[in-house]
């Protein structure tokens, strides 16, 4: 996705804009709907399914829906800000959010519920990326770091109060909500941050706005459904020959996305993805590594999440609260980074983090197969420590370890490939890693957790070659 350059309107231009800090808020408001919503329905699944019916896959498409469609979005996200103005998007974006997020809370049918998270994430596509691009704007060079140093934290509580929230709000049963709650809670956040978007963000005028690649978003989009739909609903289906050549098809239209890509370019045209990204090593190693990871990381959380609620019968909040040591290692592993060790190690501290996660996969495994269904979450807790930890060692340099390999001028577009890459993998491990789990239930819980840890190990070991094609060391930050 290349990016243009957006000139501030004149009070944001010519003096230091005096609302920032209360943007820098509302900002952030709209960030932490979006962390919770891509968490919650993780721990509220199997209450969801409880709730409206639906088969297994139901749980699946809560989350793959979502994060799916955030990849789809944000491909096309920012740049509509370049032509529309991001104050206008952000709050067109906002809006979309919480009417999205009252259609999810009302639902009364599996199918209106997928398809309103769908709208969440399509909406979520257009409101986040403005933000980031208002905060470039409003701030000095001397205050970037601090503003965008707030995401840090917001992240950190997020990972950690967000399945708790969850499991709270589902068995706190307001006003006999249930389930519902977790994205009636969206309304008063989003309707404040609405309001004070109004007052607070700066109006922005474009100048060379580009075009829209619609045929390229059409492309991407209709690639990966054909892949991620069959690999949620074969698994219920039988696994149909179309299911199969959908898969073969995905691949096929994802070549053709590439080619037509290509030819715009070489037009002077200005596609959604630079082509000569793919002919860095960086950037093509970026892609397979980031895919492959997020794809265990989000796949991993769904599995663990109904293994402990569904096999071994924990509550919502029960459930919530175990996952916290894993987002604790988390915070603890990104700090860990940024405090020296990202500049000393670079590459390696991404194979560390690695190594340490796969030894977390470990102990969490030993500790399913020694203590069987009497597991408690006290147990679990070392191995997912373990596990976070490695996370926070990886996640923190790797955005900046696959852009120092390319260029200057390439960097918007490599950036917004690998933040749709990172949303596209987590819709794929959902649905690989819940099918697999599904699969295997047959076999019992204990199986089925076991299998999917073995698929995980090779998701990491994929990752663990695929980072030896990244630069060395990662980009500066005063980049």
């Amino acid at each position: 996705m290349t990016t243009t350059r957006v000139e501030p309107a004149a009070p944001v231009a010519q003096t230091l804009y005096r609302w920032r800090w209360p943007a820098l808020f509302v900002i952030l408001a709209v960030e932490i709907m979006d962390l919770l919503d891509a968490l919650v329905t993780t721990v509220a699944g199997p209450s969801i399914q409880a709730s409206l019916g639906g088969t297994e896959s139901l749980v699946q498409w809560l989350g793959a829906g979502y994060t799916l469609a955030m990849a789809v979005g944000l491909l096309t996200g920012g740049r509509l800000g370049d032509i529309f103005g991001r104050k206008r998007m952000f709050i067109i974006g906002a809006a979309g959010f919480v009417v999205a997020s009252l259609l999810c809370a009302i639902a009364q049918s599996p199918e209106i519920l997928v398809t309103a998270r769908v709208l969440q994430g399509l909406f979520g596509a257009v409101m986040l990326p403005q933000g980031l691009g208002l905060i470039k704007e409003m701030f000095p060079p001397k205050e970037m770091g601090a503003a965008f140093g707030a995401f840090g934290p917001v992240m950190g509580i997020s990972a950690v109060g967000g399945p708790i929230l969850a499991g709270w709000l589902v068995d706190a049963d307001f006003f006999g909500t249930g389930w519902r709650m977790i994205f009636l809670i969206n309304l008063p956040i989003g309707i404040a941050a609405l309001v004070a978007a109004v007052k607070f963000l700066p109006a922005t005028k474009t100048t060379h706005a580009t075009k829209l690649d619609l045929p390229g978003v059409l492309l991407f989009s209709a690639a990966s459904a054909m892949l991620v739909y069959p690999l949620v609903q074969g698994r219920e289906l039988g696994w149909p020959a179309w299911t199969y050549l959908l898969l073969a098809g995905s691949a096929v239209v994802f070549g053709l996305f590439a080619w037509y890509e290509t030819r715009k370019h070489r037009a002077g045209g200005e596609p959604l993805i630079v082509p000569s990204l793919f002919r860095k090593r960086a950037f093509t190693g970026g892609l397979v590594a980031g895919l492959a990871f997020f794809s265990g990381m989000i796949g991993f959380g769904l599995v663990f999440t109904l293994y402990i609620q569904l096999g071994l019968g924990y509550s919502p909040l029960k459930a919530g609260l175990a996952g916290t040591p894993q987002a604790l290692g988390m915070i603890i592993g990104f700090v860990a980074a940024n405090a020296g060790l990202m500049e000393r190690f670079g590459r390696k501290l991404m194979h560390a983090g690695l190594l340490i996660m796969g030894a977390g996969v470990a102990i969490f495994g030993y500790i399913l197969d020694t203590q069987g269904i009497g597991v408690t979450p006290w147990q679990l807790a070392p191995g997912l420590a373990v596990v976070g930890f490695g996370m926070g060692l990886l996640m923190s340099p790797f955005f900046n370890t696959v852009l120092a390999g390319v260029e200057p001028n390439e960097t918007g577009s490599a950036s917004g490939a690998l933040t749709s890459i990172q949303q596209l993998g987590g819709a794929l491990g959902i649905a690989i890693l819940g099918t697999i789990f599904f699969n295997q239930l047959a076999r019992g819980f204990g199986n089925a957790m076991n299998t999917v840890l073995w698929v995980e190990g090779g998701l990491l070991a994929l990752t663990f070659a695929a980072v030896f094609l990244l630069p060395k060391q990662p980009l500066p930050e005063e980049h």
